[in-house]
C-alpha cells in the first residue's frame, strides 16, 4: 500500500510529465507504482543508513566504524532529494527524542526518594540528566568529529529551519523546534568566537576565497574581477571569520573603506579615495597609502555566508575586531560607522500610502506633487513612480520626495517596532552592536537595488567603542534606541504629521 506522502509527491511530478498526457490508466497505474518504489527505496535507504549508526550506540564498537557509518549516512543525505531529507528529519526528530514516559518515571522515582538518601538521589539524578539529553545529539557530535562534518551540520541546520517553516502540523513541529534547538546550542559552543580566526583577504588570497567573497556579496553586487580588485585593494579592506573546521568558507565578510570623512553614499565612497590619492593617478600599493589622511573606517557591507549559523551572533564581534585591527593600522582613524541599507523601508512606506496619502505628505507636498505631475491621486501616482528607479534622474521629484521620505524613514528607524526593537533587521543588529543612528541620507544609493529597498536611502551608524557596551546594554535591556538630534527630530516632525491626521 503506498502511503498519502508519497501519493502527494508523485502527484507533484506529475504535474509536468509529458508522458502523462499520452498514456492510459493502466500505464498510468505502473507509472505511479514505478515512481512509488523509487521514493520508498531511497527513503528507506536513508532509514536503514540512521539505524546502522545509531545500532552502535552502547556499544564497546571502535569509533572509526560507527564514524564510517555516520559519514556513509551524511553522504547518502546530500545524494537525495529535499522531500527525502525531510521525511529523514522527520523520523530522527520524532524516534529519537528525548522518551517522555522514562522521563517520567524517573522523576517520579526521583521525588520519592528520601533527602538523606544521597547516593539514590544522585543516582536518580545522573539518570535523569542522560535521559534528558536526546540520542541525536549524540548522531550530530558523531558527524562533527569527521572531516566536514561540522560543515555537514551547519547546512543540516538550514534544511531544518526551512522544515520548521513549512510544517504547519502543531505537534510536529514543536519536535523540529527541539532538533534545532540541539544543534543550535552545539553550534552556539563550537562557533565560540574564540575559536574562529579572523583573515584579511586581498588580491594575493586563495582564487577560491575570492571567488566565495565576490559570491556572497548581497548588498552591493561585485560586477567583474576588477571590481573585487578594487575591494580588496589599497584604501579597502575585506575580513573574513574562518573556522578550523570550515579552513576555506568564510562564515561572514565584511568589507571596509577608508577614507577622509564619513561619505552620504555609495558614490562617496570613491569620490573620498579621489579626494585622498589627488594627483596620483597610476595605480598604488597598501604600502603607498596615505595613513595621514585616512581619518574614516566605513563598514559599507557585513555578510553572514551560513543560514544554518542563523541567531548565532558572529557579525558583531567581526565588526568590533576589525575596528580595532584599521584603528592600530591607521592611527589617525576617530571616526568608525557604517553606510547601510535600509531592507523594507519601501514596503512599509506602500503600505502607509495605501492607508492614507497625508500619512507621509503634508498639504503643501501633496500640492507640489500634483502640480508637477498633473494628476489628482497623489497616493496612486506616488506608488507608480516609486516602482523603479527612474524617477532618481528626475531631480525636481526628487527634490519634492526628499523631505517626506527622509522624514517617514527616520520614523520607520526610530520608532517602529516589533517585541520593544527596531523593526528593521538592519537597525536592530547595529543597535545590539551598541552603535547610534547618526544620519540618513538621501539618494545614497540609487541603483535599481537601492531604489527597490529603500527608495534609495541609506544611514550611517556611529560606533563610538568607548560607549558600545553601554548603548549594547541599554537597548537591549530598556529597548532604547540611542540616535543623533538630527534623526530624532526628522522623526518627531513625522510624528506632528500623524497626529493631524
Amino acid at each position: 500500500m503506498i502511503s498519502t506522502n508519497i501519493h502527494l509527491r508523485i502527484l507533484e511530478f506529475t504535474r509536468n510529465d509529458k508522458f502523462l498526457s499520452m498514456c492510459n490508466v493502466k500505464d498510468f497505474k505502473f507509472w505511479c507504482s514505478r515512481r512509488a518504489s523509487t521514493f520508498c527505496k531511497n527513503v528507506t535507504f536513508l532509514e536503514e543508513q540512521l539505524n546502522e549508526v545509531f545500532k552502535f550506540r552502547n556499544t564497546n564498537v571502535s569509533n572509526w566504524i560507527i564514524e564510517n557509518k555516520a559519514r556513509s549516512l551524511c553522504i547518502g543525505y546530500y545524494k537525495s532529494q529535499k522531500e527525502d531529507r525531510q521525511q529523514l528529519l522527520n523520523l530522527l526528530a520524532a524516534k529519537y527524542a528525548v522518551q517522555h514516559d522514562n522521563i517520567c518515571n524517573i522523576a517520579k522515582k526521583l521525588v520519592c526518594t528520601e533527602p538523606d538518601n544521597k547516593r539514590r538521589m544522585v543516582s536518580y539524578e545522573q539518570s535523569l540528566k542522560n535521559i534528558l539529553i536526546p540520542d541525536y545529539q549524540w548522531l550530530f557530535l558523531v558527524i562533527g568529529r569527521l572531516e566536514s562534518g561540522v560543515k555537514f551540520l551547519v547546512d543540516l541546520r538550514t534544511d531544518i529551519l526551512e522544515l520548521m517553516l513549512e510544517t504547519k502540523e502543531s505537534d510536529e513541529n514543536v519536535l523540529i523546534q527541539q532538533l534545532n534547538v540541539t544543534l543550535r546550542d552545539l553550534l552556539l559552543l563550537w562557533f565560540s568566537v574564540g575559536f574562529l580566526h579572523l583573515e584579511r583577504i586581498t588580491w594575493q588570497s586563495a582564487c577560491d576565497m575570492l571567488q566565495k567573497i565576490s559570491d556572497y556579496e548581497a548588498i552591493h553586487p561585485i560586477k567583474n574581477w576588477l571590481d573585487l580588485k578594487q575591494r580588496v585593494g589599497p584604501y579597502r579592506r575585506c575580513y573574513v571569520f574562518t573556522h578550523p573546521s570550515m579552513p576555506r568558507e568564510p562564515l561572514v565578510v565584511l568589507h571596509t573603506a577608508l577614507c577622509d570623512v564619513i561619505p552620504d553614499s555609495v558614490k562617496g565612497i570613491e569620490e573620498a579615495k579621489t579626494r585622498i590619492l589627488g594627483s596620483v593617478r597610476k595605480e598604488i600599493t597598501f604600502l603607498e597609502e596615505d595613513k595621514s589622511k585616512i581619518k574614516t573606517a566605513l563598514f559599507y557591507s557585513i555578510a553572514s555566508t551560513q543560514k544554518g549559523l542563523k541567531g548565532i551572533e558572529l557579525g558583531n564581534y567581526l565588526i568590533k575586531e576589525v575596528a580595532n585591527e584599521v584603528i592600530s593600522e591607521f592611527p589617525m582613524i576617530h571616526e568608525l560607522s557604517t553606510l547601510s541599507p535600509i531592507p523594507n523601508f519601501k514596503s512599509w512606506l506602500l503600505e502607509k500610502l495605501k492607508q492614507d496619502v497625508n500619512c507621509i505628505f503634508t498639504g503643501e507636498e501633496c500640492r507640489s506633487i500634483q502640480d508637477l505631475l498633473k494628476e489628482e491621486n497623489v497616493a496612486l501616482n506616488v506608488r507608480k513612480i516609486l516602482n523603479n528607479s527612474l524617477w532618481t534622474n528626475d531631480k525636481e521629484l526628487c527634490e519634492i520626495l526628499r523631505e517626506p521620505l527622509i522624514r517617514a524613514c527616520a520614523w520607520y528607524l526610530y520608532k517602529e517596532k516589533r517585541r520593544n526593537y527596531a523593526l528593521n533587521n538592519v537597525a536592530n543588529f547595529h543597535l545590539r552592536n551598541g552603535a547610534v543612528m547618526w544620519r540618513i541620507n538621501w539618494l545614497a544609493d540609487p541603483s535599481p537595488r537601492g531604489v527597490a529597498n529603500s527608495c534609495s536611502i541609506m544611514i550611517n551608524y556611529r560606533y563610538y567603542l568607548n560607549e558600545c557596551e553601554k548603548n549594547s546594554q541599554n537597548y537591549i535591556e530598556n529597548y532604547f534606541i540611542n540616535a543623533s538630534e538630527g534623526v530624532i527630530n526628522l522623526a518627531m516632525q513625522q510624528e506632528k504629521l500623524w497626529n493631524k491626521t
